[in-house]
């Protein structure tokens, strides 16, 4: 289900503030798939989102192209981002733990379509596109998910 009409975000600085700005709206067990080319902004938002929730702007947050997972605090404060491009069958996130977290944690998944049916049914989704050949950086952002996203995002894209 949509939750909003797309956004527009012209920089990445816009695709920062956005992040920042839905960083305080999410809890254990939420998951967040990130879905969008390459270079469409994923990892900048993800990054953004952590560093938020961290409350530590110069937080180290490396890309998990390579790792896979990267996870930051622990407990009620655990987040995991993961990057699944890699991945070849949806039964290969189980070893990677992320099956576990997604009840547990705030999961930021990037190449989503990669978990098959073993994406969670209650997971928002945000899909970042460019938006225009003229300004590069720019990009629309389409969040889509249950109904029960739509009053946890109420006021975040006005």
């Amino acid at each position: 289900m949509l939750l909003a009409p797309p956004a527009p975000l012209a920089d990445e600085a816009a695709t920062r503030a956005l992040a920042a700005r839905l960083a305080p709206r999410l809890a254990p067990g939420d998951t967040v798939l990130l879905g969008g080319g390459l270079g469409a902004g994923k990892t900048a938002f993800a990054r953004a989102l952590i560093r938020a929730r961290l409350g530590d702007p110069s937080a180290e947050v490396p890309s998990p192209t390579f790792t896979l997972v990267q996870t930051y605090g622990e407990g009620d404060a655990a987040i995991w981002h993961a990057d699944l491009y890699r991945l070849s069958r949806p039964h290969d996130v189980a070893e990677l733990g992320l099956l576990d977290a997604m009840g547990a944690a705030i999961c930021l998944i990037e190449w989503p379509d990669r978990l098959g049916p073993l994406a969670p049914q209650g997971a928002l989704t945000l899909d970042l596109a460019p938006h225009g050949a003229d300004a590069p950086d720019s990009r629309v952002a389409t969040f889509s998910g249950p109904p029960a996203w739509a009053q946890r995002l109420d006021g975040l894209l006005g």
